[in-house]
């Protein structure tokens, strides 16, 4: 004699297998909404990370571009009073600007001139500069004798 289980306990069975088995519509609408308050943040701060690269990386190619414009500046000698400016190559988006003048002060009488550098370049659609500012004494002077 053959008996089958009970139809009630087969559905229970079967019903209890389906409704562990995967998520429920609540729980998938929290899950988005939770990921649409969250990713827009988050790909925010990327970006922000990737112009704050950009502008740091531009920042050190123009002190560096500076120091190569000063040093040729000094390499030519005591430098002559007036602007100058120009390009680091046809294809460089940098520009530089240098002016000298000569430095007043009841330290030193004469012979002491002020070098400024600015570099300037092209981001997002506005003007960047830095600059920096050194001194060249003249060597060619005579030096006064502290009496002797």
């Amino acid at each position: 004699m053959y008996m089958t289980p009970p139809k009630v306990f087969v559905a229970n069975l079967h019903m209890s297998a389906r409704g562990n088995s995967g998520f429920t519509l609540i729980e998938i609408v929290v899950t988005l909404a939770i990921l649409s308050l969250g990713l827009p943040v988050l790909l925010q701060s990327f970006s922000n990370a990737a112009n704050n690269q950009r502008n740091s990386q531009d920042k050190t190619t123009a002190m560096y571009l500076i120091k190569t414009r000063m040093a040729q500046i000094e390499l030519e000698g005591y430098p002559d009073i007036g602007q100058e400016s120009g390009d680091f190559g046809e294809n460089s988006p940098y520009r530089w600007r240098s002016e000298v003048h000569d430095v007043v002060s009841d330290e030193f009488e004469e012979g002491l001139r002020a070098v400024n550098v600015t570099v300037t370049w092209l981001e997002r659609g506005k003007d960047e500069s830095t600059s920096m500012i050194t001194y060249i004494a003249n060597r060619q002077m005579p030096q006064p004798q502290n009496g002797r």
